[in-house]
């Protein structure tokens, strides 16, 4: 499966250590197996909204997308979260991290040695029902993007969507990331067929821009 950073070289990496990201919203939370539970809640009755996005919807499948996102923390190249809703302390749905990449930069390099990625994907991103159209997603990203930008100095940080999906497309769209190109039969989709993904991206010198959006949408 290609992804965002397929120009990125494979070098050593170490398992990333958990944190937790909050908003007056929400609270990004890591994921662990005791959330299996909430998550299947989360997702229960809305069948509909998860056309496009792979969603635990039973106790087994909710353990075993846990578990996976974990070693993936343990590989070092993703970062899970529940999101909690601060108000009342129920988990909403999730979102990470994922496809970190640590460039073979050069002896001599600025970026050389450094224990943070340099690009990354946000995604594996749902919400329950009542969640959907709140601050909830927004602020989100904001935590995300903020801490990929401003803590981990991140230099790009993409998105990959269903091309069916308007819905994100346009989501996307509005935060100010970038549309990039269409790749025919990206990934396995939800429905079990090979996907044409639409990519979207923000560089480093964009974010300041796009936090203006997001922080305006938020206020």
């Amino acid at each position: 499966m290609r992804s965002c950073n397929e120009k990125a070289v494979s070098v050593t990496t170490m398992a990333i250590t958990p944190f937790t990201l909050t908003g007056r919203h929400v609270r990004l939370e890591p994921l662990e197996l005791r959330h299996a539970g909430d998550l299947v809640a989360a997702s229960a009755n809305s069948p509909e909204l998860y056309r496009w996005s792979p969603v635990p919807q039973t106790e087994q499948a909710a353990i075993a997308y846990i578990r996976t996102a974990l070693q993936w923390r343990e590989d070092g190249t993703a970062m899970a979260f529940a999101t909690v809703r601060a108000a009342d302390g129920v988990v909403i749905g999730s979102t990470r991290f994922f496809d970190l990449a640590y460039w073979g930069w050069p002896e001599g390099h600025a970026r050389r040695g450094r224990a943070e990625p340099d690009v990354g994907e946000i995604g594996y991103t749902w919400l329950r029902q009542d969640a959907v159209r709140t601050a909830a997603n927004t602020e989100a990203k904001l935590l995300m993007l903020a801490h990929a930008f401003d803590v981990w100095g991140i230099l790009r940080v993409c998105f990959h969507t269903d091309i069916r999906n308007e819905r994100s497309r346009a989501a996307l769209g509005r935060i100010g990331a970038k549309f990039e190109a269409v790749l025919r039969s990206h990934r396995i989709a939800a429905d079990f067929t090979p996907r044409d993904s639409a990519r979207f991206s923000i560089l480093a010198a964009e974010w300041p821009d796009v936090r203006a959006k997001l922080e305006a949408r938020l206020s």
